[in-house]
């Protein structure tokens, strides 16, 4: 687990809400806070969509970003800065599972339960903290070390300026 304080934090924000960069990640929550408290389990419902529209659209069990981007921005656009918000993304499993193949081939990949990006803005400051859920107990930090790394690199590839917080 490493947390990345972003440096920038107009571009940050704007490639968050108003760009297409994060679309493909899955939501797992998100608290936005501006004149009140707004929390988004990002959970699909059963039996809002039909199977059909599930198929077609390839709908699992999370919302993904580009669904809910619209929404997360209309609460924090106007000339008020959010209090704050925090927002927990997740790779896709496809993701998650090339991400295995790609770091430890002959690890279970359905024993990684979820790879994170925790996005926290409070006090005029953004930070994204790593994350990462094993259903197994291991002490091989390999697969925590290289989703570090990728989050670092992703963000390299972004041009999302950030340092490492102690």
């Amino acid at each position: 687990m490493i947390a990345l304080k972003i440096e920038d934090l107009k571009t940050f924000t704007a490639q968050l809400f108003m760009g297409e960069t994060f679309d493909h990640w899955l939501v797992r929550e998100a608290n936005i806070v501006t004149f009140n408290s707004f929390t988004i389990d990002g959970r699909i419902r059963q039996g809002y969509y039909s199977d059909e529209e599930l198929e077609e659209n390839r709908i699992e069990e999370l919302s993904s970003w580009k669904t809910l981007r619209p929404f997360c921005y209309s609460l924090i656009k106007g000339k008020k800065l959010p209090e704050s918000f925090q927002i927990t993304m997740q790779l896709s499993p496809e993701e998650n599972e090339k991400f295995i193949r790609r770091v430890k081939p002959d690890f279970p990949a359905e024993q990684v339960a979820a790879l994170y990006l925790n996005i926290r803005y409070e006090n005029h400051a953004a930070s994204c903290v790593t994350g990462t859920s094993l259903k197994v107990f291991t002490l091989d930090k390999q697969i925590e070390l290289e989703w570090d790394d990728t989050v670092r690199r992703y963000f390299k590839k972004l041009q999302i300026p950030c340092v490492e917080a102690n």
